[in-house]
């Protein structure tokens, strides 16, 4: 008597890097014997972007403590992302990478990290579930077509981001046009270049003429300007700089204090040190190179080595505005590609919100950056691709019930 074979569903993920790892291993954790997954991987290596991520410590999720509105973290894509996280929640993923040994600890700013601070930790712990579960794993293996990959059951596309529309025009599928986000700011400014290095750890970065503000640390470079405070404000206004061709003005306030405080902090720093030097007094926790900046900025060189008690009404005006109110012009991104999301991609119209899967071609899912989702710096960027991973991965588990 011949014994009917049970039904084992084909599986193809189209990327290996972390949404492409994830569904992988939450399926076979979810249906065992009953699929088969194909990691098809276009580069040589699998897993590159995880590498690097977090200065190569991978920042895998947030604690989100600090969150009272997704839209703060997913500028686009963040009521989608309420949805799924219901399913798939930030302690979902603590809890699942604890329990396959990544121990994680998180910062005084929520972001999360392996204990060891090392992202080889999570791609040896996603290399090891695939290898435990039986999930094959193909590189050099560059898709242009769907057509290619008729002989499978399901397709999954988890390629990531990628600021070249023309290149994932195969997939069929109502595109918003991508562009780069997370990046840093070119301005032309040598004096401001001299930083190099100085980190202003409480500002808050601007677009004039807008409702775009960031906050938190600012790394000044030997570019322009960069840090969380800078990436997250481009994410934010990814699309309006785009349009602008990243060229517009910039206000920083280096320490995020009012007017009010600041003209008040400068005022009681006058009446208690009138015959001390400016450069040697500084208000709040602004750094010496900064404060140094400013005051020349502010006075000029015949009047930067004054006291306090010699300051003028206009001077101490200006010094005030500079350090709430400092203006710079954007020259455009980093000379370098150092962006690491891309807002755009396929349009969140055009797949099921609850599922992921296209509404025009069944048997098509769509994960991780790949989707019109794109969120600040801080980790919310890899939930985004464990949530809709594990959405995926369990949307098609029930194909099979």
């Amino acid at each position: 008597m011949k014994t009917e074979q049970p039904f084992c569903l084909q599986v193809a993920i189209v990327g290996g890097g972390a949404a492409g790892f994830f569904t992988a291993i939450r399926l076979k954790e979810i249906m065992g014997s009953h699929v088969r997954v194909t990691i098809l991987e276009s580069g040589e290596r699998v897993l590159r972007k995880v590498e690097i991520s977090g200065g190569g410590r991978c920042n895998c999720t947030n604690s989100f403590a600090l969150v009272t509105d997704l839209q703060q973290v997913y500028p686009r894509g963040h009521r989608l992302m309420k949805r799924l996280m219901k399913g798939f929640s930030q302690k979902d993923a603590y809890e699942w990478f604890e329990q396959h040994g990544v121990k994680l600890t998180t910062q005084e700013d929520e972001c999360v990290f392996p204990q060891t601070q090392d992202s080889h930790t999570i791609i040896n712990m996603f290399l090891h579930e695939a290898q435990r579960l039986g999930i094959e794993i193909k590189t050099k293996q560059k898709i242009t077509s769907l057509d290619t990959l008729k002989d499978f059951d399901c397709i999954v596309i988890a390629i990531g981001g990628n600021p070249r529309e023309e290149s994932i025009k195969w997939l069929q599928h109502e595109i918003v046009t991508p562009i780069p986000s997370l990046f840093t700011f070119t301005i032309n400014d040598l004096q401001l270049h001299e930083l190099m290095g100085t980190v202003a750890e409480h500002a808050t970065a601007m677009l004039p003429g807008t409702k775009m503000r960031s906050e938190g640390p600012l790394l000044v470079t030997h570019w322009g300007m960069s840090g969380p405070c800078i990436l997250r404000l481009s994410n934010y206004a990814a699309r309006l700089l785009a349009e602008h061709n990243y060229q517009m003005s910039l206000s920083i306030n280096w320490t995020s204090h009012t007017e009010a405080e600041m003209h008040n902090e400068l005022l009681d720093i006058t009446i208690r040190n009138t015959q001390k030097m400016v450069m040697t007094i500084k208000p709040f926790d602004i750094t010496q190179r900064l404060w140094s900046y400013l005051v020349q900025k502010s006075l000029g060189n015949e009047r930067c080595n004054c006291r306090w008690g010699e300051l003028s009404k206009k001077e101490l005006n200006r010094l005030t505005n500079n350090l709430i109110n400092d203006t710079y012009q954007i020259a455009g991104r980093a000379p370098f590609k150092d962006e690491f999301v891309t807002c755009g991609g396929i349009s969140l119209s055009a797949i099921d919100a609850s599922t992921l899967e296209s509404k025009s071609i069944p048997g098509l899912y769509f994960t991780g950056e790949i989707l019109d989702i794109d969120g600040v710096t801080g980790g919310f960027n890899f939930q985004a691709a464990w949530t809709t991973a594990n959405t995926v991965a369990e949307a098609i588990s029930r194909k099979i019930q």
